[in-house]
């Protein structure tokens, strides 16, 4: 099963590369913003995304987000995808 999990794009990383960082339930993550780029990627901070192997999909407005993370959640599945990227941001922090 395929899933897109709602995150916010809080900061532009890396441009040239087409790369934000995303708040997804309080785990920051870097993805790649090249599906929904705009000209000025700065445009993208602040938007909801819906984010997929660490690719932001679509952007989607914060109702539907909200909406998608409560469906998750009751779902149960968000709660394992969150806590798997959890795992790596921490695996990530430890290498540094």
């Amino acid at each position: 099963m395929c899933l897109g999990i709602p995150g916010q794009i809080v900061k532009i990383t890396d441009e040239t590369r087409l790369m934000a960082l995303a708040n997804v339930s309080g785990v920051r993550r870097e993805v790649s913003v090249a599906c929904v780029a705009t000209p000025d990627l700065s445009d993208l901070v602040g938007e909801w995304v819906l984010i997929h192997v660490g690719f932001a999909m679509s952007v989607i407005d914060e109702d539907e987000a909200a909406k998608t993370l409560e469906a998750l959640r009751g779902l149960g599945e968000a709660q394992e995808t969150l806590e798997a990227m959890a795992d790596g941001a921490a695996a990530l922090e430890g290498s540094q």
